[in-house]
């Protein structure tokens, strides 16, 4: 039997300059789509799954993160006072329990790697789930559940994946597959951002991992790599043919939200999906569209 994933690390230590000057004064994550905070969709999906320990590795400029996910009192009383007792319980619905989440600075951005390893103290010796909430996905079950289900089957490393344009490989993490068992994909290899032509595949990593705390071992050299940062999968790596490896083909769409056209598609499909919402939006849509 596996040990059960209890604790996810949520890197949100990135500066956002592609959304500036939105996030000039507020961290990326923040942004809403729709009516709710990336970081939140994150965060949500995790719960979903089991999580119950939420570890967020910030930077300076973060603390709207760590004030949207604490008891706001003053909210509260003034919701209960107006009688608004359906959006107080939305609001307390999702706000972690105390003792549950926890928050440590990197203080140099230097990829996602060093992201993680500096959560290493507070997952020490268990397995933990890593999610980035650029990566935003829609679908009928939580993408992390979906794994954390598969999981439970087969242990050892997994990532999240979805197959690419080729032009599109040298912005991903990209498996050399083995043999596959429905959604599940062998991984033979993996190789950081490689040029079209090197790509060993097109099944690309996106920001869901499963990860066996082995991996600090590997992120303790802190190696460089890839666009001169710590690369996570790098530290993957070494540990393909010591343990199983598995990508994930997960059932859903996912929105690169960290692009401004993936984020304005993302909350055009989360708009539409709204069963209180979608008919108005789609009208919207469609009156463009004849432009």
């Amino acid at each position: 039997m596996q040990t059960r994933v209890r604790k996810a690390i949520f890197p949100v230590g990135g500066l956002g300059t592609r959304f500036l000057p939105a996030t000039k004064a507020m961290p990326k994550e923040m942004l809403p789509v729709v009516d709710k905070p990336l970081i939140q969709y994150a965060l949500e999906e995790a719960q979903a799954a089991g999580i119950e320990e939420f570890v967020f590795v910030t930077g300076r400029g973060k603390g709207a993160i760590e004030d949207h996910f604490d008891r706001s009192f003053e909210l509260e009383a003034t919701l209960r006072e107006r009688s608004k007792l359906a959006e107080l319980e939305e609001l307390l619905r999702w706000v972690p329990r105390a003792g549950t989440v926890a928050y440590t600075r990197q203080q140099e951005p230097m990829g996602l790697g060093h992201a993680v390893w500096c959560a290493r103290h507070f997952v020490n010796d268990e397995p933990f789930a890593v999610l980035l909430a650029d990566d935003l996905i829609l679908s009928k079950q939580p993408c992390l559940k979906q794994m954390t289900e598969a999981y439970g089957r087969v242990g050892g490393n997994m990532v999240a994946v979805m197959d690419v344009a080729r032009e599109h490989t040298k912005r991903y993490g990209i498996l050399s597959v083995g043999k596959e068992n429905g959604p599940l994909v062998e991984v033979k290899g993996l190789v950081e951002k490689p040029k079209p032509e090197a790509a060993p595949s097109t099944l690309a990593v996106i920001g869901r991992y499963i990860i066996q705390p082995q991996v600090f071992a590997h992120l303790d050299k802190k190696a460089i790599g890839a666009g001169g940062e710590i690369q996570l999968t790098d530290s993957l790596i070494p540990m393909i043919g010591q343990m199983p490896f598995h990508g994930y083909r997960f059932e859903g769409q996912r929105f690169d939200c960290g692009d401004k056209v993936g984020f304005f598609e993302a909350n055009v499909a989360f708009a539409l999906a709204r069963p209180d919402m979608g008919p108005e939006v789609r009208r919207i849509v469609q009156n463009y569209a004849k432009g």
